[in-house]
Formats: structure tokens, sequence, C-alpha cells
């Protein structure tokens, strides 16, 4: 059997539904269960109605909902006729209502705690899975729709949940055992519970984690990503139009990736699948014989040092200095302990004997970071940067590799530099203002000529 997940933007209206049923009809034979994302930009709207109505904007709240009521109505209704468009306009009723109690609560409350943009967030899978199963039906597909919550089973880190792997695996095996092949299995992607029953999301794209985590427990010879893009590319097209298609690539590679700014993939997507050995396909719903991105276990030969550049913008580095710390212990603890109480990640890491700089994506609580390290530290902070990375297996053992990364970009001013522990990755900070200028510089210089084996 296989898992496919259809992306926000792979189920966003009727006829991208359409296009993943008849996708669907046609791996039928390898058993395929199905995993959904929100239709299009819901969960952002989502919880910006959340945000709205905690701000005491109740009224711009309702009126959203309402818009987001007729968005899913409508995709519902050119999806569905008879008594199937009855129910699934019942069903969006009774949701709706219960977003708008939701709404209601934190108008009074004032307040949008992460249990609460939880329970918001969800229903966005929760709708568009429903949905999806009934239209599944509706073009002759047996479907039955399953409530992930059902299945994944998470710890109650809320908002950023981490799957309880052995409860959540016997979930799945035990639902789909049932199923006995029965049809095609639609759940929505991003969402759990806690092992009483309390919403939780796995974090922004945690629908592919979704994905892998019901191919792992399943066994699945193959996990299908649908989105909007033929696979990992070259770079971001956004910034090097001239960018290409890797056709195959290594997990390690993947998660490098996917964690340095490609969209294609979320970083967790590749623990489950890598762990069970089964291979991630990433294909592109809008041309859907296109060949996409094969990401195996294995190294992949490749006639090019790099697999790609990429890019993670909207970047905050903080460099912390301390002269006191000289010669003594327990200064990299001191400051990661401060991260750690603030639940803020660190992306990049350079550091001295009495100086640290590091990055961030999450600068929503760096006012409390920064009060708290100054009693021992100097603190600067710089805004507005953007993290580049040259990826590849080859870089582990290709000597020079450095020295053409930086004599490409002469004429760039780089704020840090990290190469990253698993020799995968050569990563450097630049001005996002120069980021443009940088990524093209390293195509260039590292991809003017493509081994045809990997490169389309």
């Amino acid at each position: 059997m296989i898992v496919m997940k259809f992306g926000g933007t792979s189920v966003e209206s009727a006829e991208a539904i359409e296009r993943a049923a008849a996708i669907v009809q046609t791996r039928l034979p390898r058993k395929p269960a199905v995993v959904v994302s929100a239709m299009g930009k819901t969960t952002n709207q989502l919880l910006a109605f959340a945000a709205d109505a905690a701000a005491g904007r109740k009224g711009a709240a309702q009126a959203g909902l309402a818009g987001l009521r007729e968005t899913h109505g409508g995709a519902a209704n050119q999806l569905l006729s008879g008594q199937p468009r009855a129910e699934m306009d019942a069903f969006l009723d009774q949701h709706f209502h219960q977003l708008d109690e939701v709404l209601d609560g934190l108008s009074i409350l004032g307040e949008l705690t992460p249990r609460s943009a939880d329970a918001i967030a969800s229903f966005g899978e929760r709708l568009s899975s429903a949905i999806v199963a009934a239209a599944f039906r509706e073009r002759g597909l047996r479907s039955m729709h399953i409530d992930a919550r059902q299945l994944i089973r998470t710890d109650r880190r809320h908002t950023q949940a981490a799957p309880l792997l052995e409860q959540t695996y016997a979930s799945v095996r035990g639902a789909f055992g049932a199923l006995n092949g029965a049809g095609v299995a639609v759940l929505g992607g991003f969402i759990g519970a806690t092992e009483d029953g309390v919403t939780t999301t796995l974090g922004r794209g945690g629908s592919d984690f979704t994905a892998a985590l019901v191919g792992a427990a399943l066994g699945a010879e193959e996990i299908e990503i649908w989105t909007d893009v033929d696979g990992f590319l070259t770079c971001d097209p956004a910034l090097v139009p001239e960018a290409r298609t890797i056709k195959t690539m290594s997990f390690d590679e993947a998660a490098e990736l996917a964690y340095f700014g490609a969209k294609v993939l979320h970083p967790a997507t590749v623990i489950p699948a890598r762990e069970r050995n089964i291979p991630v396909r990433i294909l592109n719903s809008r041309r859907p014989d296109a060949r996409g991105t094969l990401v195996v276990a294995a190294a992949v030969p490749c006639g090019n040092v790099l697999k790609s550049v990429a890019c993670k913008r909207n970047i905050t580095v903080v460099n912390i200095l301390s002269t006191r710390m000289l010669m003594a212990h327990g200064f990299l603890r001191r400051i990661f302990e401060v991260f750690d109480r603030h639940e803020t990640p660190v992306d990049m890491l350079a550091t001295s004997e009495v100086s640290v700089s590091l990055t961030i994506d999450n600068s929503r609580r760096l006012g409390e970071i920064i009060a708290e390290l100054e009693p021992f530290a100097e603190v600067s902070v710089q805004k507005d940067r953007a993290i580049v990375c040259a990826v590849g297996e080859s870089l582990r053992e290709t000597p020079g590799v450095a020295a053409r990364v930086f004599r490409a970009l002469a004429d760039v001013n780089i704020c840090m530099i990290s190469q990253g522990a698993s020799h995968l990755n050569l990563g450097f900070v630049v001005a996002e203002s120069d980021l443009r200028r940088a990524a093209g510089a390293l195509h260039r210089e590292f991809f003017s000529d493509l081994d045809p084996a990997v490169f389309d």
C-alpha cells in the first residue's frame, strides 16, 4: 500500500479536489491511504479570526468566518449532489457553529492560548478531509473519512506537539486493520490529540509528518507528497528562475533542504520514513505526469558537488559576548537554557571562547531572551537576515568547495558562517537584501552543467 498526501493548494478548490480524485483513481491497485491539508490558506485565516476575536474585534472575526463558510460550502456544492450535498451542508453548519462558539469564548476571555489556537486551527483539516472523502465517494471511489485525532497521539505541547510513536502506530494499525482494505481512507493531516482527547497540532506543514507516521505504522511501500511544484529544486525559483528539478536525493539531503527553507517537505517527515526505509516521492498535482523527486535512504551518486542551494528568509542573528566567561565552563549551557525556557529553536550556530552567534526564525520572545542574557553577556541583534545553505552529500569528501562558494560571493557581505555537523551543508548568513544576488551567484557557480542522471 501507499500513502498519498495532498497539500493545501492540491485541495484548495472543487477543481483541485477533482484533480486529486483523478490521481487517486490511478493509484487504486496500490491500495492508497489519503492524507489532506486544509483547503488553501484556511489555517492562516482561522488563526487570524481567533486573534481578532481575542483582541475584541469580534465583528471582523465573524465576517471572516462567514466568508470561509461560503468557500467550503461552495466547493462542496460543486462536488456533491443530492443527499450527500445535504448531509455535507449540515456537517458544515454544525462545525462552523462550533467555530463561532469558540470565537465567542475568545472574545470574552480576551486571550488566545496555545490550546485554543490548536482547537481553532484543527477545523481546517477536519473540514477538508470530510469534503474530500465525500467527493471521492461521489466519483465512484469507495472512501471513508477518519478523524485523525483518533489516530495521532501526541504530547501536550500545543502548536508544536510531538507524536507518541508507539501509541500512534498502534492506533493507526488498529483503525486500518478494522477497515480491512474496504476502500480509500481519508484523514486530515497536521492534527492529533493527547491521550485524554485534547486536540493538538503538529506544527505548520505537519500534514507531511502525518503522512509519514501513517506510512511508517502501516509499512507503506511509498509515501507520495502531492504539492504545487515538480519536486525539490536546485534553488527557490522565486530567487533563481532557471532552477531545475532534482530527480533523486537522499533522506539526509532532503532533511537539510527542508529545514533550511525548502517548503516542499516538512523536515520531520524524513524521520519515520528513514526509520522504516520508506521512499518519499514529491509530485505536482497540477502536472501529475511529471517525474517529481524521489527521496531514498542511500546516498545518490552525482556529478555535481551540490544538490541544491537552500534559502531561509526572515532570520534574526543574535550575537552574545561575555569576556567574563573566558576559561570558564557552562557558558553555552547558560545560553541555551535561556532559549529553551522561551521555547525558541536555534537554526545555526558559530562560537568562540567568549562569543556565540546564532540565528532564530521566531523572534516573538526575543525581548525576554535578551533580558535574561544581559546579566552575564553583551547582546546585539541583526534583523532582516537570510540563511543560505549549499547542500549536498558530496560536500563530505570534495576539497575546495568552500573556496568556490566564497569566490562566487566575493561581492556579498557575509555576516556569519557555519559548517553543518552533518557535513552535508555549508551555511552562511547575508542581509535579506543580498539574498537574490547570493543565491544567483551560487547557482551559476555550481549548476551551470548538470548531471542528467540526477537533474531534469
